[in-house]
């Protein structure tokens, strides 16, 4: 399982656009077929970092989940709104498997 975490620089006068674009691939990302785990837009700290989490099982399902992507109507639109509202200033995708095995949620001993 690869987990891709993309780094966003936005402009902090447009986090509603953002915002709108978030909850955009909120429903594009999953009917895709990627695991979404969330879109994070600034809240305290700094105003203009945001990020997006997803899993996908490796780089061949990550080229085959963007392919689908770019023909959702909802994917190529919301390219789209970014082209034009432009609140995008940077974007960086990173590739990460998790290391530690997995934690128990549950309450402490």
């Amino acid at each position: 399982m690869l987990t891709c975490i993309i780094r966003y620089q936005i402009d902090p006068t447009k986090k509603s656009q953002f915002e709108q674009y978030a909850r955009n691939w909120g429903q594009a990302i999953p009917r895709c077929g990627a695991d979404l785990i969330g879109y994070y837009a600034p809240h305290e700290g700094s105003s203009t970092l945001a990020y997006g989490i997803y899993n996908v099982l490796d780089l061949a399902d990550y080229e085959a989940y963007r392919a689908r992507l770019a023909a959702d109507p909802l994917g190529r639109e919301n390219y789209e709104f970014a082209q034009k509202e432009k609140f995008l200033l940077r974007e960086d995708r990173t590739f990460l498997t998790l290391a530690s095995a997995p934690h128990n949620l549950g309450t402490a001993s």
